[in-house]
């Protein structure tokens, strides 16, 4: 077996589409409508996301630093320009259909719920939320206000994920108790997502003007200025972000987390842990997830691997060299493999066997497919064009937990003993304090549905 990162993938992309067509487009979006969009966040994943509902009308601006929103201001020079998505609300409401939240991670849940509780659709990025509590809150707040919504991983949307979970439901793969999953993000160092600070806190420095960081804290405790926090070395700090684990997770356990309705781990344990500045994500880590059996499926151990490792290589795989990222769900009878994402599918076997199975043997979609990716399934969504987004609150809120328990364990490098139920460690109460983060005065959202 060839490299299957270089040609496989590469073949499958291709031939994974065959059959797609077969399956009626369930959205078909009328130009004449047009959604009333506000966007938090307008730089950095921000501008995906506008650019991508450009033709919509863009009413309203907000972002904490005027240098990171330089384009979009330039691009939508009629749209209102706010630092506050609070006055932002206080001011547009009326003018406003849709939010789409593309801040960092610990203030996607305020400036969620703010929209939600005055009924506007929602559209933010991934992870969903800080912490647990939040996630629940999203959760009851989708159905208690009635609004559309969708979390941005983008793979939940593509006709990969969908072979998958069709595999797996046709019994293409029999049982599956094990999956791998490995994630070899950005590397440490100036400039990149996880810049190291030069000692821990960091030390304060000047505040840049064109950034508000009293708004850019948000939620979170006050705290000097540095410039290893904006606009991106955030994700590396884990009262702001959640590192590659609470970020990438999204993407790369969507399948098996969809297909093997996997729940909630009930034990989660760091099996290694480079080590790391006190409230600073390590460098690597290997992180061990246990499911209990859900309904007639058997329990499902799951590992993360990140920072460059990886699963060992199984001479029963044939694979001569593993892909820099990717996830192996280990069947009895066939084991599935994609990438970081799951936009790409694929049988672990020989190209020839391959090339046969997809031509003569490959199950009939049976799941309708979504073109133009999660922006556009949201949009419809809105617009009465097509059903629900399939990475919904309701959805997305499972995955998201799933990946925060596992954050927790790496975060405090422990063994993690997990009731769902009651959104409890049980064999560390005091880790309450982040299931259940506290915030600031004025950033308070939620409480009144529970």
């Amino acid at each position: 077996m060839r490299n299957i990162d270089r040609r496989r993938f590469l073949q499958s992309a291709s031939a994974l589409g065959v059959g797609a067509a077969l399956i009626p487009n369930l959205l078909s979006c009328s130009p004449s409508q047009k959604v009333n969009i506000a966007i938090i966040g307008v730089g950095g994943r921000g501008r995906e996301n506008w650019s991508k509902s450009r033709y919509e009308n863009i009413v309203a601006l907000c972002d904490v630093n005027d240098e990171s929103a330089a384009e979009g201001y330039t691009v939508f020079p009629k749209a209102k320009r706010y630092k506050d998505f609070r006055k932002m609300f206080d001011e547009m409401a009326n003018e406003i259909d849709a939010v789409m939240v593309s801040t960092p991670d610990h203030s996607h849940f305020p400036a969620a719920m703010a929209a939600m509780q005055l009924g506007k659709h929602v559209f933010v990025e991934k992870p969903l939320a800080h912490n647990v509590w939040q996630l629940r809150t999203l959760k009851k707040a989708a159905e208690h206000y009635n609004v559309i919504t969708q979390m941005g991983n983008q793979g939940h949307t593509t006709d990969g994920i969908r072979k998958v979970k069709e595999w797996y439901d046709a019994g293409v793969t029999g049982e599956v108790k094990e999956i791998f999953a490995w994630f070899n993000g950005p590397e440490f160092g100036e400039g990149k997502y996880f810049t190291k600070p030069g000692q821990y806190p960091p030390a304060e420095q000047a505040i840049p003007e064109s950034l508000d960081w009293d708004l850019w804290l948000g939620p979170a405790a006050v705290r000097p200025y540095n410039k290893v926090y904006v606009p991106r070395s955030w994700r590396g700090f884990y009262d702001f972000g959640n590192g590659e684990l609470g970020d990438w997770a999204c993407h790369t356990l969507d399948a098996p987390f969809w297909s093997l309705e996997l729940g909630m781990p009930t034990i989660v344990e760091t099996e290694f842990h480079s080590g790391s500045p006190d409230g600073f994500v390590p460098d690597k880590s290997i992180i061990r997830f246990e499911f209990p059996e859900r309904g007639n499926k058997p329990p499902a151990v799951l590992k993360w691997y990140e920072g460059g490792l990886k699963p060992e290589n199984r001479p029963e795989w044939g694979i001569d060299e593993l892909p820099p990222s990717g996830m192996i769900m280990v069947g009895e009878k066939q084991s599935i493999i994609t990438g970081g994402r799951p936009n790409n599918a694929m049988l672990i076997m020989s190209d020839e066997e391959w090339e046969d199975w997809v031509a003569n043997k490959m199950p009939a979609p049976s799941i309708p497919r979504i073109e133009g990716g999660p922006v556009k399934e949201f949009l419809d969504a809105i617009k009465g064009n097509g059903p629900m987004p399939g990475s919904n609150f309701n959805y997305a809120t499972g995955l998201t937990e799933m990946a925060l328990i596992g954050v927790l364990a790496q975060r405090f490098n422990i063994r993690i003993e997990y009731d769902a139920t009651n959104m409890k460690v049980t064999n560390h109460p005091e880790l309450d304090q982040f299931i259940k983060e506290p915030v600031r005065e004025g950033w308070e959202y939620g409480e009144e549905l529970w």
